[in-house]
């Protein structure tokens, strides 16, 4: 049978399945498998569904059965829909012994991870990327109004300005494009042109798939790899050289005023950016670099802070010690950033007590108290230089019963206001030399708790998701904690103890560096939970969904009673792009670089 008709015998029996059970659905991809062997995808199933309904004996489009097919759509649970893209490779001012140098992706990162496989079909180009992944999302039958960017890869504080710009507008121009304007194939022509430049130049061959239209370094091998020269020599010579020759570094820059142009755009846009993240480094944080980020539109950063012991951060040559980490976190929460860390256990020169003590110090000490973390264990990759310490038997990796300890003690003494985002990094078993090699390691960290009795009570532990509740049984729980240069108010709707919203007020104990802020208490971040809904729509009824149903308003106005209360005669906002008109409507002013409202 051709494709076509496997697909409608698919749908057939989906259509007459009381619940599509994930087993169900395996069971079926597997009996009616394409021409080529292959399994048809979700999306396969989902656009083939839309397109195919009401003919060929299949019933009218029944949009209950596309929920039962996505089911589970976890990635936008939480309100909102991420798009992860990456930045090019290019070099890193670290020179960190645990971090894998595969000259393929930007560092830190390999090429068998999902979102640097699609980073790299895509060229790296934000456009592609991220008009892709909304399509992506689009055709799975998520909602796509509100979207989180999340930008990925080295040091992005590192990268010239002219590409940080350009790499924004981009993202912007994608999101204001999609559905309307289809601009992939005249960005696909471009490296076009420059890969067969490339090849010619002999330092890329390309790939057996030509339909991916992509190339790849030559003579270059990862696992098991030995690079005569350093990273950051392979990248300069591979892609920052040949880049110049070639012009493309001129095509991937933008001024800021085409950045405003497409923010400006984005502000009533159907796809609008709700959330901007960069990844860098805290000896990378200075003023001058926190203004910048606000102008780009960040509202949030990913800093790798890795360890608080000075030793370690010197053993693993880290090239930072703490107190660069203390100054980034003073810089970035004066100016209303969310703070999300990245911390490492099993550190070259650490142990599992070391750790424990470790984590404890994120949450106690004034210093730092981060809103949201991911833990990343030490994985040992091959072309990483912890690979020599590793066979001269100097580091080793932690048993599974250690790094249980690390898990189990990390998810128990998370307090309610951070959110663990990730534990164990998502690294190809393939890639990972030896040690641990389960990415579910959270669950299994978090039954041991459950059996012992105990629970995390992080945030992501407690978000509602597709809980039900009953709007009369929810409250307004405050959370009080100090940090070295404010006092922050967590503000939390609970149903039970599950979390349906929260804000995060921030109550300065003096000025910030910045100028507009003078005299304003700040909004660092709100946050209502279920899954992602139309911007502007109205859940009717008691409600089991979260959002639209007006918390994030109420949190508002009780901290502007907050701020009236501490005397603070302004509230600001860190707003996204995509949230302005949202602010404007409750009162807030379009500022520079914020948003604020007069008290």
């Amino acid at each position: 049978m051709s494709d076509q008709q496997q697909l409608i015998e698919l749908l057939k029996e989906l259509e007459n399945l009381p619940i599509v059970s994930a087993k169900a659905l395996a069971k079926l991809k597997k009996k009616y498998p394409k021409s080529d062997g292959n399994l048809f995808k979700k999306s396969d199933l989902v656009m083939g569904y839309r397109k195919l309904a009401g003919k060929y004996g299949l019933k009218s489009f029944d949009p209950t059965l596309v929920k039962q097919i996505t089911k589970r759509p976890v990635r936008t649970q939480s309100g909102v829909t991420p798009v992860t893209v990456l930045t090019k490779p290019f070099p890193c001012p670290g020179k960190c012994i645990f971090c894998p140098s595969d000259v393929r992706m930007p560092k830190s990162y390999l090429s068998d991870e999902p979102g640097a496989q699609r980073a790299e079909r895509n060229w790296f180009d934000p456009y592609l990327q991220t008009y892709n992944r909304l399509l992506a999302y689009s055709q799975m039958g998520h909602n796509i109004n509100k979207i989180e960017i999340i930008i990925l890869g080295g040091t992005w504080s590192y990268y010239e300005q002219e590409y940080q710009i350009w790499f924004i507008e981009r993202c912007f121009a994608a999101l204001n494009e999609f559905s309307r304007i289809d601009n992939r194939d005249q960005v696909l022509k471009h490296y076009n042109q420059v890969s067969d430049k490339l090849v010619r130049m002999n330092k890329f061959s390309l790939t057996d798939r030509p339909a991916e239209n992509k190339l790849k370094v030559k003579s270059f091998e990862l696992k098991g790899s030995k690079l005569n020269k350093t990273y950051n020599q392979t990248i300069s010579e591979l892609y920052v050289a040949p880049e110049k020759k070639l012009g493309l570094n001129q095509f991937q820059t933008a001024t800021w005023e085409e950045l405003l142009a497409q923010q400006q755009i984005n502000e009533t846009a159907a796809v609008r950016c709700v959330g901007l993240v960069v990844e860098t480094r805290p000896d990378n944080i200075s003023e001058a670099e926190v203004l910048r980020m606000r102008k780009l539109g960040t509202t949030k950063a990913q800093i790798g802070v890795q360890s608080l012991q000075d030793e370690v951060l010197e053993l693993n040559h880290r090239g930072h010690d703490v107190q660069a980490t203390r100054k980034a976190f003073a810089l970035l929460r004066q100016a209303g950033f969310k703070i999300h860390v990245h911390w490492m256990a099993n550190l070259y020169g650490s142990n599992v007590e070391a750790d424990q003590q470790d984590y404890l110090q994120l949450f106690s000490d004034l210093d730092f108290k981060p809103d949201e973390l991911k833990v990343y264990p030490c994985s040992l990759i091959s072309s990483a230089q912890l690979m020599a310490y590793y066979e001269r038997g100097e580091w080793r990796p932690y048993s599974e019963a250690e790094l249980l300890d690390v898990i189990t003690f990390a998810l128990k003494n998370t307090p309610q206001y951070c959110r663990l985002t990730r534990i164990i990094r998502d690294i190809s078993s393939d890639d990972i030399v030896v040690g641990n090699k389960k990415t579910n390691f959270r669950q299994i960290a978090t039954d041991v708790l459950n059996k012992a009795g105990e629970q995390s009570h992080d945030i992501r532990a407690r978000e509602i998701r597709n809980t039900s509740f009953e709007l009369r049984d929810t409250r307004l729980v405050e959370l009080e904690y100090e940090t070295s240069v404010s006092r922050e108010m967590f503000l939390q709707f609970l149903a039970g103890d599950k979390l349906l919203a929260f804000l995060r007020l921030s109550l300065p104990l003096k000025d910030s560096f910045i100028d507009e802020l003078a005299g304003c208490a700040m909004i660092r971040e709100i946050h209502v939970y279920g899954p992602a809904q139309n911007i502007g729509s109205r859940v009717k009824g008691q409600g089991d969904r979260a959002q639209h149903l007006g918390f994030g308003t109420r949190l508002i106005e009780r901290a502007k009673e907050l701020a009236r209360e501490n005397k603070f005669k302004k509230l600001a906002v860190i707003s996204s792009v995509g949230t302005r008109e949202y602010y404007r409507k409750r009162g807030f002013i379009d500022m520079q670089l914020y948003q604020v409202a007069e008290l």
